[in-house]
């Protein structure tokens, strides 16, 4: 009787995205001469100040919201471990929430 291959596949959906999966991509440091944190670099996003970014990706063909931390290594900015994917309905759910979450974070400023 053949034996089967077992594949592992997880379907769960975890903190560490897409992005995880595979090797990261080199990539160089953003222009730190920058005056606003808000302005995008072309490979990293959307700098929200401490090495954090933003980015949209395609991964599989579904689009993903990506709020990532990067570490320095060798003068390159490369993805760490702490971060988020949001898939495109989850995106959409949590700007229904901005207006909350804004009004709570002035409360407690």
């Amino acid at each position: 009787m053949p034996k089967h291959k077992k594949s592992s596949s997880s379907d769960s959906d975890s903190d560490s995205g897409p992005d995880d999966r595979n090797p990261p991509a080199k990539k160089s440091a953003p222009n730190k001469s920058k005056s606003s944190d808000s302005k995008t670099d072309d490979k990293l996003g959307w700098h929200l100040g401490n090495n954090r970014f933003a980015n949209v990706s395609d991964f599989k063909g579904r689009i993903f919201v990506n709020i990532r931390e990067y570490y320095e290594k060798d003068g390159e900015l490369k993805p760490g471990k702490k971060g988020i994917s949001l898939t495109a309905k989850q995106w959409q759910e949590f700007k229904e929430h901005i207006d909350d979450i804004d009004s709570k974070v002035t409360e407690l400023a």
